[in-house]
């Protein structure tokens, strides 16, 4: 089976920190509809042959922390257990209305909003835990929204409060569902990572 080409390079990327660790936890985290679990499917097909969450157009379809544990990854000669982790998408806002928009029944919207809240405060919490986040921002909006700052902000903090390392990835993505263009403020924020 071929493995994700760009998921193996960001690993081997990181190999230096890998020397003194035998495992560590990857966080796929930012807003929602970035296509974090498409990429942690993607992953998981690579590696088991099978999806680790559902995906669907409709938002907040992942509203838990998934966990795929034990993706053996081998770079340079080095053994490295990596935990996938899933997470639902993170916003300022859930309107249950939104849902019932979107065809939802009303008991079911109220629901999947109650079930939505509990999940972005579980995932922010979640960064506590994480070796590696990987926030993935939409790359047609600006990448200084109340979203990405909150994150940024949680993981700096996360970092300073760690004795074990915490390392950020950040993925400005253009979802395959957009036909916009990067903002601007965007295509600057990528040419200073």
């Amino acid at each position: 089976m071929i493995k994700t080409a760009k998921w193996l390079l960001m690993l081997s990327t990181f190999s230096r920190f890998f020397s003194k660790t035998k495992q560590a936890s990857v966080c796929l985290i930012g807003e929602v509809n970035t296509g974090k679990s498409t990429l942690a499917n993607r992953i998981s097909n690579d590696f088991t042959g099978s999806d680790m969450s559902a995906v669907s157009t409709i938002a907040h379809e992942t509203r838990d922390i998934v966990k795929l544990e034990h993706v053996n990854f081998n770079s340079e000669g080095k053994k490295l257990d990596l935990t996938l982790v899933d997470t639902p998408g993170i916003a300022t806002a859930i309107d249950y209305k939104e849902f019932v928009g979107q065809g939802i029944p009303e008991d079911q919207a109220m629901q999947r909003a109650k079930e939505a809240t509990a999940g972005i405060i579980k995932a922010i919490k979640f960064l506590e835990e994480v070796d590696i986040a990987v926030v993935m921002m939409d790359a047609t909006k600006t990448p200084f929204d109340q979203v990405s700052l909150t994150l940024m902000g949680t993981l700096e903090m996360n970092k300073k409060k760690k004795s074990l390392w915490l390392t950020r990835l950040i993925f400005p993505v253009q979802s395959l569902n957009s036909s916009r263009a990067p903002s601007r403020s965007t295509k600057s924020f990528r040419s200073q990572l």
